[in-house]
């Protein structure tokens, strides 16, 4: 799906980015609850076009941090703006595509319905004017094209497999042509095919459409070689950079305190002794996972 000139009065109080502007940027940021510290003075850039996985056991805050980009979470401390703005919630720059649950067979939503729900962003009111009508029908076409969908749009989203509801909510994300994207376990319950496939439609909107990717996972694996920075979160503490900087037995003992050893497999990475992790050579190809 590409950018199109017309949708951009589209996007309300957006302004315009030059590549060297980040969309996400925080600050010295903090986020607690009670005494239990999820993170702090996390100072984070993003710029146009760049993948961020973000990785870490259970409890480390990392959907949180998508909360907190969505405008659904406050921070305690510190500062946090996306394109260029205080975050808020309702924002159509932003795509959100979250963490996969099979949809029940009974459900008779067709997929381009539920496609156009991401059409006014997360404010999913009805479209009135036949213009905003003609343009949420190009919209849901175009993303549905971008996804490979087209041949199952009409159908219920109940009789769909995991896979093919999880290109539709892709599709979903895309529809309001966001410039930053918001991935919550994206590839969760996924076979392997559907993983791959999951992923590079997600790599090939950020390359065609220079849109920056925040991508929450347990497993790198199947995007390693997208992307360009890793936030890793550990128990209040985290370390960012480049994959392999951060990815190392060095830095993962640090931020866990204990000895972790992280091997390089057939070009997998596979990481062991985290103490809160089953870490499983060639379980179902997943040989990176912390849960």
């Amino acid at each position: 799906m590409s950018t199109s000139p017309s949708a951009q009065p589209d996007r309300p109080g957006a302004s315009p980015l030059s590549l060297t502007d980040p969309v996400v940027e925080l600050r010295d940021a903090r986020l607690a609850f009670g005494h239990r510290k999820l993170w702090d003075e996390l100072t984070l850039k993003i710029h146009p076009g760049e993948f961020v996985a973000v990785l870490g056991p259970n409890g480390s805050g990392k959907t949180t941090l998508l909360r907190v980009l969505l405008g659904l979470q406050n921070v305690n401390a510190g500062h946090v703006r996306t394109f260029g703005d205080r975050t808020r919630r309702g924002d159509s720059r932003i795509g959100y595509i979250p963490q996969q649950k099979t949809l029940d067979r009974g459900l008779t939503l067709r997929g381009r319905d539920l496609v156009g729900l991401g059409f006014n962003g997360h404010h999913w009111g009805l479209t009135v004017s036949p213009r905003r009508r003609r343009m949420r029908q190009d919209r849901v076409n175009e993303a549905l094209n971008a996804v490979g969908a087209q041949d199952y749009a009409d159908a219920p989203v109940g009789r769909l497999s995991g896979g093919e509801q999880q290109r539709l909510r892709v599709a979903q994300s895309l529809v309001s042509d966001p410039g930053l994207l918001l991935c919550d376990e994206p590839l969760l319950s996924l076979d392997l095919a559907s993983q791959r496939k999951v992923a590079e439609l997600i790599d090939s909107r950020r390359h065609l459409a220079q849109t920056a990717v925040i991508f929450v996972t347990h497993e790198i694996n199947p995007i390693l070689n997208m992307v360009d920075k890793v936030l890793y979160l550990v128990d209040g503490r985290f370390r960012i950079g480049p994959p392999n900087e951060v990815m190392t037995s060095q830095v993962l003992s640090e931020l866990y305190r204990t000895d972790v050893e992280v091997l390089k497999v057939r070009n997998r990475l596979v990481v062991v002794g985290t103490g809160d992790s089953i870490d499983v050579l060639g379980r179902a190809g997943q040989e990176h996972h912390l849960e």
